[in-house]
């Protein structure tokens, strides 16, 4: 059986292939210029602008009218610099002979101010404190060449530099990014630099997702080597969490691996000293018995009255105050403050550090993705 296309078909059809022809007029060649403008960023010579960025004052180069062209910030920067104003005075009334001596020396005067460049044009240097060198060096990549591969250690930095610098397609792609990018092997690097950012406002939403990860994935984190980078107040603000999802032992066994891991960068310092100041949130009623005797009561590191405490609460809970078992954990209920990041941060304040029991301690002072434009 013949099929035959009906003409109503055809005609689209037709229309379809001819939209299709490649328009030979235009030519493009994107990846090309982004080579080319990265290979310029990265040769001083041509650029007239250098950063030293960081407290290690790292040089980073630029070109000023390409800053300028794709930020406000920097066009505000390095153009529109306030100068002090002063107060004109008239010119001083010349005689015809000066006029006329002035005139003939000007070809000369004019030899000499042109191997003057104006200050617009000079090469500026630039002390850029807020952010780390290979955050500005990816910031700056990207304004060159509208591309640049994200990543989780420098992720927080890149998009709060975005931020600060009005490149909302970049904060953008960043905060997309944060949705793939936390896992397992990404989570701790992400904290650890939250640090460093936390005055900056895109860094408490970023935050507080990474820690209800930790929350629904807490034996995994807790058991991870790069824990024990993090900070002290940062695994304490872990372990404190009502919603983390971690047996007790696994949470001492992370408080011991973190404490060994500070010894040994610092060691002139007691590991007992170290494990103190995790103890108050762990629950070790909630171990079994022959955990505590055969695994942690040897350590040496637990006072014995907490594992004492923890046996007879075993053996019958009425017969100890449930204050003696977790003291901080009964009073941070009794206050009706849960710990999260709203209560161990605040979110727009300077000089702030994560914390891990409140607003009393508050402290004043690699998996890759890329996005173009």
């Amino acid at each position: 059986m013949l099929f035959q296309m009906p003409q109503s078909l055809l005609l689209p059809t037709y229309n379809m292939m001819a939209e299709a022809e490649p328009d030979l007029s235009t030519f493009e060649n994107k990846s090309g210029l982004a080579e080319d403008m990265k290979f310029l960023a990265s040769m001083p010579e041509l650029c007239d602008v250098t950063f030293l960025v960081g407290d290690t004052r790292e040089p980073v180069c630029a070109v000023k009218a390409v800053l300028a062209a794709r930020s406000r910030v920097f066009h505000k920067m390095l153009y529109q610099a306030p100068s002090p104003q002063r107060k004109k005075e008239p010119p001083p009334r010349e005689n015809k002979l000066r006029i006329f001596l002035k005139r003939s020396s000007e070809p000369l005067l004019n030899l000499q101010n042109s191997s003057q460049q104006p200050q617009s044009q000079q090469h500026q240097t630039l002390i850029i404190e807020e952010f780390e060198p290979d955050v500005f060096r990816q910031l700056i990549e990207y304004i060159h060449t509208g591309c640049v591969t994200l990543q989780p250690r420098t992720l927080l930095g890149v998009m709060n530099a975005a931020d600060y610098y009005g490149l909302d397609e970049l904060r953008r792609a960043c905060a997309g990014f944060v949705q793939c990018c936390i896992n397992v092997d990404t989570v701790c690097a992400l904290l650890a630099s939250a640090e460093r950012y936390i005055q900056y406002k895109c860094t408490k939403s970023l935050v507080q997702k990474v820690l209800e990860f930790v929350d629904e994935h807490g034996n995994e984190v807790l058991n991870l080597g790069s824990f024990t980078l993090l900070p002290q107040h940062v695994v304490r603000l872990i372990l404190v969490r009502d919603e983390l999802q971690a047996d007790e032992f696994t949470k001492f066994q992370a408080a011991l691996m973190w404490g060994k891991k500070y010894c040994d960068s610092n060691p002139n310092t007691n590991l007992k000293d170290v494990i103190g100041n995790f103890l108050e949130y762990i629950q070790f009623h909630k171990i079994p018995a022959n955990v505590l005797m055969r695994e942690i009561h040897p350590l040496g590191l637990v006072p014995y009255s907490i594992i004492m405490n923890a046996l007879a609460y075993q053996a019958d809970p009425a017969s100890v105050d449930p204050g003696k078992l977790s003291p901080n954990r009964v009073r941070r209920h009794a206050q009706g403050r849960s710990m999260s990041v709203q209560s161990s941060l605040d979110p727009y304040g300077s000089n702030t550090t994560l914390s891990s029991s409140g607003s009393s301690e508050l402290a004043s002072s690699d998996g890759k993705h890329s996005t173009s434009n």
